[in-house]
């Protein structure tokens, strides 16, 4: 399916939550952007945030639709999440990866890859505005892979996985020269060969490692925001090598219900073809 057709059934989905829309309270951009995997944060890693703005005995929902175009791949992601009382968020995030060139250069049996992400995150401790403490927060992730034929040929081990991340964000109000500052850190522990569309493990290495992530932004206003990203990744495989991800992006946020994110992303080598840098484009509704 289209990215449009996932981002449809994802808001039909979260309208059907009849969530509460929270207009007060948690600050416009707070609740974030969906990263790739379908957690509320930035474009490839998540963050402290939960999803919405819901706030204490409060829903809070979003729906995304996400296309990475590289000159060779394009990758497309959909999902949806939720979060309760600003302690625990519920996603869900289906990946299509379209392999371009790769198809015809290796004679491969299948023209994509793709997988399925549930995960669960809770907020530990803090917040990222009102506490002494930083928003620190546990995620867990559970991925699927779809399409396994072509993992195994090239060494994964196995066709799914589950990993663990933990988190932590902080608003600096006035921190950068008088615009609100966000810091994010996170250290993942994973074994994902490129987010897990080419499976999990491999002929080099099949234990998970501590990977470490991270994510500035500046909120220039209170509706818009600049920042950059950065996800070290695992080296699992021997056929190709794979590169860490960073990107930098702009974030446009008119109110609460309504999020844009374009983003210029550096993934470097993907399966055998380097420099895969490329546009990013992610569209999140808010309820």
């Amino acid at each position: 399916m289209t990215s449009r057709l996932w981002l449809s059934i994802a808001c039909c989905s979260g309208l059907a939550l009849q969530v509460v829309s929270a207009d007060g309270g948690r600050l416009i951009a707070t609740g974030g952007a969906s990263s790739l995997e379908g957690a509320a944060g930035g474009g490839i890693t998540p963050w402290a945030v939960l999803a919405g703005y819901g706030e204490k005995n409060e829903w809070g929902a979003t729906a995304f639709a996400t296309s990475v175009n590289l000159p060779d791949y394009r990758l497309d992601v959909a999902g949806l999440a939720v979060a309760y009382d600003n302690r625990v968020e519920l996603s869900f995030a289906r990946q299509r990866f379209d392999l371009g060139s790769l198809v015809n250069k290796l004679n491969l049996p299948d023209d994509n890859l793709g997988q399925d992400i549930f995960a669960m995150k809770v907020r530990l401790f803090g917040d990222v505005i009102y506490d002494d403490l930083p928003q620190v927060s546990l995620g867990l992730e559970y991925k699927h892979q779809n399409n396994f034929l072509i993992p195994s040929l090239v060494g994964a081990r196995r066709d799914s996985d589950t990993e663990a991340y933990l988190a932590a964000s902080r608003l600096f109000m006035g921190g950068a020269f008088g615009y609100n500052l966000l810091l994010n850190g996170s250290l993942r522990y994973s074994r994902a060969n490129e987010l897990g569309l080419l499976g999990f493990g491999g002929d080099r290495r099949d234990t998970r490692s501590v990977l470490k992530e991270g994510s500035l932004a500046v909120l220039l206003n209170p509706r818009w925001a600049l920042g950059v990203e950065y996800r070290q990744k695992p080296d699992n495989l021997s056929f190709a090598g794979e590169s860490d991800w960073a990107d930098l992006f702009v974030g446009y946020f008119p109110n609460k219900h309504l999020s844009v994110v374009l983003a210029y992303a550096r993934l470097g080598e993907i399966a055998t073809l380097d420099r895969q840098n490329g546009t990013y484009l992610s569209v999140q509704g808010s309820f």
